[in-house]
């Protein structure tokens, strides 16, 4: 019996390990840029207290948000492939997760863009005012 037959998602098991899929790799590579992403983030944001720092937030959570859907629809457009040997109670254990860091990183991506959106008519307002003062 292969070890890895009780294993939840193949992804991260040995058959992908032996079959060379990259995913795996590729994945991790852009967990560790995202987390690079995050603490900037937080130095920028509450070391710094740079204001454009919400940009560098942004761009990390919506790598978030797009990875987790690229999980998703990996599975989905392969059959699921590697999880889809699952019972029910294991396909939830897996699903659930995912599930829950599509609906917080959504959430911080609408806050984040209601952040920028809201700097950039503050920025609009000021240029106007700035404009219209040379005028006069």
């Amino acid at each position: 019996m292969d070890a890895c037959q009780e294993c939840i998602d193949h992804l991260y098991g040995l058959p992908a390990l032996r079959s060379g899929d990259g995913f795996t790799n590729a994945q991790s590579l852009l967990n560790a840029i995202e987390t690079l992403m995050n603490l900037t983030y937080l130095y920028l944001a509450h070391v710094v207290q740079w204001p454009a720092a919400t940009l560098v937030g942004f761009a990390a959570v919506v790598m978030t948000l797009s990875k987790t859907i690229l999980y998703l629809a990996q599975e989905y457009y392969c059959g699921f492939c590697a999880v889809g040997h699952n019972k029910a109670w294991e396909f939830t254990v897996w699903l659930f997760p995912l599930v829950l860091w599509l609906v917080v990183s959504s959430m911080i991506v609408y806050q984040f863009g209601k952040d920028l959106a809201e700097s950039l008519n503050i920025a609009s307002q000021q240029s106007s005012k700035i404009a219209s003062s040379k005028k006069q």
